[in-house]
């Protein structure tokens, strides 16, 4: 009777795996059905029940209605899962592993799972990106990279995956990953000089100078066309503060484009931040020359007349003798004369800025210019009140 009785314990046991098993193969005719709400409770019950719980189809079910509830309109279906797709992949890797024979890994193959995932991370990536999620933009384009670097993707590989990767890495803020995926463009030569580039702002962003300054310089042998290069090299030394190989670099530029106004600003710009008024003037002058609807062209050479003003002031103030002190005070006031159409003009072209005002404001007041100085007074005041 013993033996009898340890019998029908074992059958029980092997009708009880069976109808787990059962609960599986119902959730993927469900899911071939689109009844996804069945498919999530058989799958559920299936993982929490000890003759289930390890076995490869319980997982590939599991892949399988992840990308389903992705691919849902129902938002109670989408709700199953904070992020399907990345939970597909897992499911599928985890049934791969617990599967000896590779029956698994067959049928993704044959199926071209992988590929169809694949694609569902590039939209889901990209709709992420679109919406700012930056850091979600980057979880499904690794994701994406890591399908389609495995040994079972049969697709063709898609090299701009690389790139997405690494705008979203530089926009979350994950520079090192940036860098990678950037790395990983330029040794594909996918989007030509752009990657290094990124490559370059990306050591920029985390202070690594000399990086970023190797990337730059080394790319005349490799790009020995591209005028861009001496632009990058022009950017990276201004951000860095260096500010003799900055106009080392746009003198060479303008030598190739003596028209490109941005050249002109960009040194100006230097000199005005160095203090340097009678070296900006010039070069902010021939910018607006060039092109005369640039705020900060026009707002970059007001300043520079109302600091070197600022300074002549100062200097006048200094003056014991009551003539020379008068001629000092009106040789400055000529001289913030000269800044009034260049504020006024930025003013024109940037309305809402508070700094353009501030400066037409003091000039206003020096030059007794009345009228005006009330109108913008009251501009700013009402802007101080809110």
């Amino acid at each position: 009777m013993k033996k009898f009785f340890l019998l029908i314990a074992a059958v029980s046991i092997s009708f009880g795996a069976m109808a787990q098993k059962g609960k599986v193969t119902s959730a993927l005719s469900y899911i071939d059905q689109g009844i996804l709400d069945k498919a999530k409770d058989a799958i559920d019950q299936a993982l929490a029940n000890e003759a289930t719980a390890t076995w490869f189809n319980t997982y590939f079910a599991k892949g399988r209605l992840c990308q389903a509830t992705f691919d849902s309109k129902d938002p109670k279906i989408k709700a199953y899962y904070e992020d399907p797709l990345a939970e597909a992949f897992t499911a599928y890797e985890k049934a791969m592993e617990l599967d000896p024979k590779g029956t698994i890994k067959k049928k993704i193959i044959t199926g071209s799972i992988f590929n169809n995932l694949a694609i569902s991370l590039y939209n889901q990536g990209s709709t992420k990106f679109e919406a700012k999620d930056y850091a979600g933009a980057l979880q499904s384009f690794q994701t994406q990279i890591k399908i389609t670097e495995s040994d079972i993707y049969v697709g063709a590989v898609d090299t701009g995956m690389y790139y997405n990767a690494g705008l979203a890495a530089v926009n979350s803020a994950k520079y090192a990953d940036a860098i990678k995926y950037f790395e990983k463009c330029a040794e594909m030569k996918y989007m030509g000089i752009t990657p290094y580039f990124q490559m370059s702002e990306a050591y920029l962003s985390v202070g690594d100078t000399a990086k970023a300054e190797t990337v730059l310089t080394g790319l005349s042998s490799k790009f020995p066309n591209d005028k861009n290069v001496t632009l990058q090299l022009i950017d990276l030394y201004i951000k860095s503060g260096k500010n003799e190989e900055a106009q080392k670099y746009i003198k060479v530029a303008k030598e190739a484009d003596p028209n490109n106004s941005s050249l002109f600003l960009a040194s100006g710009i230097i000199f005005l931040n160095q203090n340097k008024y009678d070296e900006a003037i010039p070069e902010l002058t021939k910018s607006i020359e060039l092109k005369g609807d640039v705020y900060d062209s026009q707002y970059g050479l007001g300043a520079a007349y109302i600091n070197k003003a600022a300074d002549m002031f100062k200097q006048a103030n200094e003056i014991m003798d009551v003539k020379k002190y008068s001629e000092a005070i009106d040789v400055a006031n000529a001289v913030y004369a000269k800044a009034l159409p260049y504020m006024e003009k930025a003013y024109e072209l940037k309305p809402d800025d508070v700094y353009t005002m501030r400066s037409l404001q003091e000039l206003y007041y020096r030059l007794k210019m009345t009228d005006k100085y009330t109108v913008i007074k009251a501009k700013l005041d009402a802007i101080d009140k809110k």
